[in-house]
């Protein structure tokens, strides 16, 4: 279920040590959020890599 956020919710749900933050930090944490991202993304296609061997493995074995 989505939900619908105004420009002010999203504004005022910012931590405020995040808002004073040094464009140094920001810069830091953006990397953080990358290298999540890329992670994420390959524990996916792994995952898919994993289920298309088992179910390649399962088809020749029968």
């Amino acid at each position: 279920m989505s939900q619908d956020l105004n420009l002010q919710q999203i504004a005022e749900s910012i931590p405020k040590t995040l808002l004073n933050a040094s464009d140094k930090d920001v810069e830091a944490l953006q990397g953080i959020i990358d290298q999540t991202l890329e992670v994420r993304d390959s524990h996916k296609a792994l995952q898919r890599m994993v289920k298309d061997y088992t179910s390649t493995k399962s088809t020749v074995a029968r």
